[in-house]
């Protein structure tokens, strides 16, 4: 089933992904992908476990190679461009990064260094992030000492540093407490009306997604939906998001055998 709604892609674009497929070995995990991101938009990629989300991830960051369709970040290929392009793009993968045995401020002072930030526009930057996420006055604590909720605010500072216009956010909330998953939501909705940030927010949590929100919906590799929320209640004939995703993924095919 193909119920893609076709985004023409513009200048305005945060990312642009055409035609892009992934196998590991017999295994196709992504198949034929197309989807585009808004700049100032908060965009959902919805799907189950094994969906494909991490491999779509690893593919726009170039941790993979994609030798299909093309992926663009504000007009610049990955594979063209890749060090323009990535330069635009800040990610929060699902697992842990940070070292638990530096401080906040160390933590990313030093990403910054990574990204050429000389150590005092580098400390600048850091408190400018933490300022974002509300832990400007934890700076010289150890990470080790923050719950998981501040852990991942700090992982969201830092892939702020360097000003991005695209952010990547792989199931952020996985293992967080109620509170602690709506202040991290938050804090990225900010960040998308604040910084003209396009967001792409992959997760499989139904309440994470918001009426106002762009919704794709991924599902064995293939992007089943791609529009509204309103509009994919009214493709499903249903009457909330959840019976939706379930009547679009339980007609789905399932992918190629090993």
């Amino acid at each position: 089933m193909d119920a893609t709604i076709k985004q023409a892609t513009t200048a305005s674009d945060a990312l642009s992904v055409s035609g892009v497929s992934h196998r590991f070995g017999e295994l196709k995990a992504l198949d034929n992908v197309s989807l585009n991101v808004p700049a100032g938009s908060f965009t959902v990629l919805l799907g189950l476990n094994g969906a494909g989300k991490s491999t779509l991830f690893s593919l726009i960051t170039r941790l993979y190679d994609n030798t299909s369709g093309s992926i663009s970040i504000l007009g610049h290929d990955v594979r063209r461009e890749p060090t323009t392009a990535l330069q635009y793009l800040g990610v929060v993968f699902q697992a842990r990064t940070l070292d638990a045995d530096l401080s906040l401020l160390q933590n990313l002072t030093y990403h910054a260094a990574l990204h050429g930030l000389g150590p005092r526009e580098g400390k600048k930057r850091a408190f400018e992030a933490l300022d974002l996420v509300g832990l400007r006055d934890r700076a010289d604590e150890k990470v080790r000492h923050l719950s998981g909720g501040q852990a991942r605010r700090v992982e969201i500072a830092r892939s702020m540093l360097h000003h991005p216009g695209l952010l990547l956010l792989d199931e952020p909330t996985v293992g967080l407490d109620v509170g602690s998953r709506e202040s991290v939501i938050k804090i990225v909705r900010d960040l998308v009306s604040t910084h003209d940030l396009g967001v792409l927010w992959a997760t499989h949590l139904i309440d994470e997604i918001k009426e106002t929100d762009a919704i794709i919906v991924l599902h064995h590799g293939e992007v089943l939906y791609s529009g509204t929320v309103p509009g994919l209640r009214e493709h499903a004939g249903v009457d909330n998001v959840s019976d939706a995703f379930r009547a679009l993924t339980n007609q789905s095919k399932r992918p190629e055998a090993a």
